[in-house]
């Protein structure tokens, strides 16, 4: 078995740095010019949380590729981590974007568009009833709401680095197996540990101990974890977690922003899982903000019944809407999207490609026999340091080797290829290639060659 040699990576990761600046010269003035304006240098603070000397500043977008102010293209493996799922501006989407801004932008009305959206969504979904959002953090703040008031409980239950936006009542970790607010959580209104209960993923125990009491209005989770990685359910815990929930009369969130990548109609649709509540965000309108949720008949009915039909959800007095919600611009956008681009068609050529991306990672870790795996979740990817697929986060976490991760972002980079930050994952859109996919494997292959014995 091939071992990482630890000062080799240390070397090739400042020879990597250094390659880095001088290819990114005014990515480099740029930001030294944002400083006087853009705290940290950039309108959003992790935009400075890639692994580089400073941020890359982007020119234009299209497709499954990216240029950058220095007129360097990348294969975008990133795709605004899954925002641009779609590929960057895909033609139908623009088409609509453009056309619908002519006649309006926003209305605080209806258009007839979204009733198209709100039937397509329920097609693919199995949820009849669905409500527009600006972003899948507002959907699901929105549904922990109503799940609240229409429940009469106060807590909620979330798994161990999970990621659900910026949510506050999903930032809380268990650390040495004790709740405790998420490291680098700031200005909480409440602390998390008082608003809700927080379990490893894939435990059916620590589940059943968690909703015995009564006390938990919902759990808001993703069908397969994402966020510190792809982790898959075991076999059977998806049943096991419709039947605790239903028992303990709590109501399930299922969030598809990420795991809209296993197929049209999400992890749901591909796995038949029966959600209360499903939300949405990033690529439903091919990177333009917009989000969705969507619930059941019976959810519907104790909305009616316990809130009011005027009140649910078309005032912001409830703490439920937002102006610009559903937005004229927004759902043409979706439309589009779900109806031109995000379709089976799209699937069937992304979905094989991850897995041939999949392959080729898989065949570089075997030829230098690495304890490393590779997991695919539809047209998501991702290889990891470890041995084994892990089954929660505290696993996950412990999977994690920030210099490896650096190394092979920063090495990826330098040879064209823009990777995911925070981990090591791929999406496939409908434009990436098999060229594209062969160049990461063969990139691949050159970097890890570059740092083991």
């Amino acid at each position: 078995m091939s071992k990482i040699n630890r000062h080799k990576l240390a070397k090739q990761l400042e020879v990597e740095k250094q390659l880095f600046i001088d290819r990114h010269p005014k990515s480099k003035a740029l930001f030294k010019k944002a400083k006087s304006s853009l705290f940290d240098g950039v309108p959003m603070p992790w935009m400075v949380e890639w692994p580089y000397p400073f941020p890359v500043f982007v020119k234009e977008a299209s497709g499954a590729s990216i240029t950058d102010v220095d007129g360097i293209q990348y294969v975008d493996f990133c795709l605004g981590d899954t925002g641009a799922m779609t590929g960057h501006s895909p033609q139908a989407s623009m088409d609509a974007l453009i056309s619908q801004a002519r006649k309006g932008l926003t209305f605080m009305c209806p258009t007839e568009d979204a009733i198209w959206v709100g039937e397509e969504l329920g097609r693919r979904f199995g949820l009849p009833y669905w409500q527009l959002a600006m972003t899948a953090t507002d959907a699901n703040r929105f549904s922990i709401r109503l799940a609240r008031h229409i429940t009469g409980r106060k807590k909620i239950l979330v798994y161990n680095y999970c990621y659900h936006g910026t949510v506050d009542e999903a930032q809380i970790v268990l650390i040495d197996g004790k709740p405790q607010t998420r490291k680098g959580n700031i200005g909480s209104p409440i602390d998390p540990i008082e608003t809700s209960k927080v379990i490893e993923f894939n435990d059916i125990k620590a589940l059943e101990a968690a909703l015995a009491p009564g006390d938990v209005a919902c759990v808001l989770a993703e069908p397969a974890m994402t966020n510190i990685g792809i982790i898959h359910p075991d076999p059977g815990y998806h049943q096991a977690l419709r039947e605790i929930t239903k028992k303990t009369g709590t109501l399930l969130i299922l969030d598809e922003t990420h795991t809209i990548s296993a197929g049209v109609g999400g992890y749901t649709r591909e796995h038949s899982l029966s959600p209360d509540i499903l939300t949405i965000g990033k690529p439903i309108a091919s990177g333009f903000p917009a989000a969705a949720y969507g619930f059941s008949q019976e959810v519907a009915q104790l909305i009616g019944e316990r809130v009011g039909h005027k009140e649910s959800s078309a005032s912001d007095e409830t703490g439920i809407g937002g102006t610009l919600s559903a937005n004229g611009l927004a759902v043409a956008t979706i439309k589009a999207t779900l109806q031109d681009v995000l379709n089976d068609a799209a699937y069937d050529h992304s979905i094989p490609l991850a897995v041939k991306f999949n392959e080729g990672v898989q065949g570089v870790i075997d030829e230098y026999n690495l304890p490393w795996t590779v997991i695919q979740l539809g047209c998501r990817t991702e290889y990891w340091f470890c041995e084994k697929p892990v089954r929660n986060g505290s696993e996950a976490l412990a999977a994690v080797d920030n210099d490896l991760d650096h190394y092979m972002h920063l090495a990826a980079m330098n040879h064209n290829i823009l990777m995911t930050p925070f981990h090591n994952m791929a999406l496939i859109s409908p434009d990436t290639s098999q060229e594209d996919v062969d160049r990461h494997t063969a990139v691949f292959r050159e970097c890890v060659g570059e740092i083991v014995d």
